[in-house]
């Protein structure tokens, strides 16, 4: 007992107060040496298990390649969505139906509204042109119209003049008067009888047509034409047969659309 306490004495504090480990091993086969530069296989075993792509979980102080890759795919979006909405705010806004009403008191909204007055005023100009245009080539045909009444008037009064035979003189003078008016009527009142019954007794013929004629002025409803006319005289005897030439200037009055010769006058 004595040497057992002097042995138990001679141990040192260190020896009494640290336990002995026991060696302890891996279960399995038991691990072969390992060849000279050869690494060990248990060595590299746990990590792998631990960074297996199946788990899904990367083992601490390693990282997994989807996560690392995961962050670049919105980032890209992000990019090209700011890019597009750069390029539209430099083309000029939003277009489409997306694109906002036009405020009343803005720059645009004023143009158009000028620009919508500005048609209508010219519609208004051309209407009124047109209606313009219309009215002065009524009158424009109207005057036209009447001008070339004028003118006929005046060659069948002269063509009626220069026409007469001694078996229709009373129909003659009748289709002249029937044409005249005013001064030149006048010149008939009464003399009428006379007139054929010289026309008849002196047998001669005159067959009358114009050659020329034309208006020489107008003054309102009254227009004065000159007419060059020529007639063939034929006599019982032949001794004064021939042609004879005149030029007469006929007034001619519109009185409510009705032509007549006012006054004949014979021209040098």
């Amino acid at each position: 007992m004595a040497d057992d306490d002097d042995t138990s004495a001679g141990l040192t504090p260190e020896t009494k107060t640290t336990p002995r480990r026991r060696a302890s091993r891996i279960a399995g086969p038991p691990a072969q040496a390992a060849t000279p530069g050869e690494v060990p296989a248990t060595s590299v075993a746990a990590p792998a298990a631990a960074a297996s792509p199946a788990s899904g979980v990367a083992a601490p102080g390693t990282a997994s390649p989807s996560a690392a890759s995961a962050p670049a795919e919105p980032r890209e979006a992000a990019d090209v969505e700011a890019g597009a909405a750069g390029v539209d705010a430099e083309a000029g806004g939003v277009s489409g139906d997306d694109a906002p009403d036009t405020p009343a008191g803005s720059p645009r909204s004023r143009l158009r509204r000028v620009a919508a007055i500005v048609a209508a005023v010219l519609i208004v100009v051309l209407l009124g042109t047109t209606g313009w245009l219309l009215v002065e080539q009524n009158a424009a045909d109207d005057r036209d119209a009447q001008r070339n009444a004028f003118v006929q008037t005046a060659r069948q009064t002269v063509l009626n003049l220069t026409t007469i035979k001694p078996d229709t003189a009373k129909e003659d003078v009748d289709r002249i008067l029937a044409g005249a008016s005013g001064e030149f009527k006048a010149e008939f009142d009464g003399r009428e009888d006379p007139f054929v019954g010289v026309v008849q007794e002196a047998g001669v013929t005159t067959v009358g047509k114009i050659i020329e004629s034309g208006l020489e002025s107008q003054d309102g409803n009254t227009a004065k034409v000159l007419v060059a006319a020529r007639a063939d005289v034929s006599t019982p005897d032949g001794a004064q047969n021939g042609p004879r030439d005149f030029r007469m200037r006929v007034t001619v009055t519109d009185d409510g659309g009705t032509m007549t010769a006012s006054k004949v006058e014979f021209v040098p």
